[in-house]
C-alpha cells in the first residue's frame, strides 16, 4: 500500500528546493526563446530557398535544394540547442553563444547588403541572446563548475 503522507493538501505550501537545486532563471528561459526564434528564422529562409529552387529562380536547381536541406538541418540543430538551454543543460551554453555570434555576423552582412528586414532583427536577436546568456543568473545556471565535473567523474 502506498502512503498518502507525501501528497499535499490543497492549501499546503510547496516544499522549498534544497540548496543545490535551482530553478530555471528567467534570463535562461528568454535566451531559449531567442534561440528558438533564430531557429524559426533559419527555417523560414530555408523554405523560401526551397520555393525559389522549385520555381527555377536559384542559380542552379541542385544548389537551391542543397541550401534548403542545409537550412532545415541547421534549424533542427538550433531547435535542439534551444531545448537544451530551456532545460538548463550545461552543454547548450557554448552552441548557444556561437549561434549568437554567427547570427550577429550574418545580421551585419545583411544590413551592409541593405536587407534591413532580415538584418536588423538578426542583430537584435544576436545582441539580446548574448546579453541573456552573459547575465549573472544565466552564467550561474549554465556554467559547468568544478563540483559538477567531479560528480560526473564518479
Amino acid at each position: 500500500m502506498g502512503s498518502r503522507s507525501e501528497a499535499r493538501a490543497p492549501g499546503q505550501a510547496s516544499p522549498v528546493p534544497a540548496a543545490g537545486e535551482q530553478g530555471r532563471p528567467v534570463t535562461v528561459a528568454l535566451a531559449a526563446v531567442v534561440q528558438a526564434l533564430e531557429s524559426a528564422g533559419i527555417l523560414v529562409a530555408a523554405i523560401m530557398a526551397g520555393v525559389a529552387a522549385s520555381q527555377g529562380k536559384s542559380y542552379q536547381n541542385s544548389s537551391g535544394i542543397a541550401i534548403t536541406a542545409i537550412g532545415i538541418g541547421t534549424a533542427l540543430v538550433l531547435t535542439f540547442v534551444a531545448v537544451g538551454v530551456a532545460r538548463v543543460r550545461h552543454w547548450s551554453r557554448t552552441p548557444a553563444l556561437m549561434t549568437q555570434f554567427f547570427t550577429g555576423v550574418i545580421g551585419i552582412y545583411l544590413v551592409q547588403g541593405q536587407r534591413y528586414e532580415w538584418g536588423v532583427p538578426a542583430l537584435v536577436l544576436a545582441v539580446a541572446g548574448l546579453v541573456l546568456l552573459f547575465v549573472r543568473p544565466s552564467l550561474r545556471a549554465l556554467a559547468f563548475t568544478a563540483k559538477q565535473s567531479s560528480a560526473a567523474a564518479k
